[in-house]
């Protein structure tokens, strides 16, 4: 499976996020990489509080989270969430996360469809009972990334996983998605693989959590973020060509209702400078 990537794909505001927190990625080890695509560890140390805006992937993660001046440590389960995501950082914390590929997580949770926790955010041990207080706090205290990883690997190789060739294909088809912009039908690709669309859309439903339109459109704005936000002459209608959109308008329509705002303003404060806001934190940083 493929490591880690290296971009800010789905961050509204990268700048101003990884100007303010230490961000960084690291692979899971070897049998986890067929569900768990990486695990995610951000650190802050705040002056003032930032709300921090993404456009999910379609994905459920699992995390370890300490707001150091709030409360102790505790673990979350987020299941693909529909819209934006917001979360405001304050003071001093750190998450320690880990990030299912789309169709990687019911062989963990393979009682209920995916789709059960789309759109919801849980106390993990709502999902698993083997979560505990002792758990969250080994993930999120080490001060080195290595440790932390350690623990994330050593609490999810300890999980019981149900193999599902249902999740093997889910798994296969969205990274389809995601890597081949030629992608734009459901229909199309439904027949591509020898399924009827109601059959992928089932399978969608329960490996994924929503459905194979949704995941079509949300890797195409994920796209056009990461355009507007790192170059200065896209070219609207063209991109929009690309992605399969019928114009220039669907693009832009799809875009504010995700984003909140048009293409072309958010692609303007994307480029204003940002001024430096980080604090430096302790740990070691193992970039992939």
């Amino acid at each position: 499976m493929e490591a880690p990537r290296h971009d800010t794909r789905g961050i509204v505001d990268p700048s101003g996020l990884l100007n303010r927190v230490r961000f960084r990625r690291h692979e899971p080890a070897e049998p986890l990489r067929r569900y768990v695509e990486w695990y995610w560890l951000i650190d802050w140390d705040l002056p003032e509080p930032y709300a921090s805006h993404v456009v999910p992937h379609p994905s459920v993660n699992l995390t370890f989270q300490w707001d150091e001046d709030e409360s102790p440590p505790y673990g979350e389960v987020t299941g693909v969430a529909l819209g934006l995501y917001t979360r405001k950082l304050t003071g001093r914390g750190r998450v320690c996360g880990a990030k299912f590929r789309p169709g990687g997580f019911r062989p963990y949770a393979s009682e209920e469809p995916v789709s059960r926790w789309t759109g919801r955010t849980l106390p993990a041990q709502e999902v698993f009972p083997q979560v505990t207080a002792d758990t969250a706090h080994s993930v999120v205290s080490p001060s080195h990334d290595r440790a932390r990883v350690a623990a994330l690997d050593g609490f999810l190789l300890s999980l019981p996983r149900t193999p599902d060739p249902q999740a093997d294909l889910a798994i296969d088809l969205v990274a389809r998605i995601r890597a081949d912009r030629t992608v734009r039908r459901v229909g199309d690709f439904a027949d591509t693989h020898g399924l009827s669309v109601r059959a992928l859309q089932r399978l969608f439903s329960t490996q994924v959590g929503v459905s194979p339109k949704w995941v079509i459109l949300r890797y195409r704005i994920h796209e056009a973020l990461e355009q507007a936000g790192h170059r200065d002459d896209v070219d609207w209608a063209a991109l929009a060509a690309d992605l399969g959109y019928a114009d220039q308008a669907h693009l832009v329509r799809d875009f504010t209702t995700t984003v909140g705002v048009p293409p072309t303003a958010y692609a303007a404060e994307a480029r204003r400078p940002e001024p430096p806001h980080r604090r430096e934190g302790p740990g070691e940083d193992m970039r992939s």
